[in-house]
């Protein structure tokens, strides 16, 4: 697969831990994050670590990143306070808890004990590369 431009849709868990994976130890700023209750969608930009680049060519690349869920009936937030916007969450993991096929929770955990918990009618997400990449510091490690 081509690294340079990511596209990602969900329809279903094993999408969302594709997106999970592509997004682990991406960087959110809380102010980059919304909730748009009218239309049911919850959306942020990251600045999203190419793991896919890393493995092929060596790089060490971050891309600005768009993600949106839609269907969502409620967001809860847990360790972080959303009028602090300048706070930078490191995402962990992206998880999806159903509870009534076809709805569910996605879980979306950040280091320190951060969390989003979007509860959704069904899982319906998408992610994409916004074009933007530059030379990050370095590899995050684990």
């Amino acid at each position: 697969a081509d690294c340079e431009s990511l596209r990602l849709v969900v329809m279903d868990r094993e999408d969302l831990e594709v997106v999970s994976c592509h997004m682990q130890d991406a960087v959110v700023r809380v102010g980059d994050m919304a909730f748009l209750p009218s239309a049911h969608r919850f959306a942020f930009i990251a600045a999203r670590f190419d793991w896919c680049q890393s493995a092929k060519t060596g790089k060490v690349e971050r891309a600005r990143t768009g993600l949106h869920f839609d269907c969502v009936r409620r967001v809860q937030r847990a360790g972080f306070d959303p009028a602090a916007s300048d706070t930078v969450l490191n995402v962990l993991s992206i998880a999806f808890e159903e509870t009534e096929q076809p709805a569910g929770n996605v879980i979306i955990t950040f280091s320190g004990g951060a969390a989003l918990r979007l509860e959704v009618e069904c899982l319906d997400a998408q992610m994409r590369d916004m074009g933007e990449r530059w030379e990050a510091r370095g590899a995050p490690v684990h």
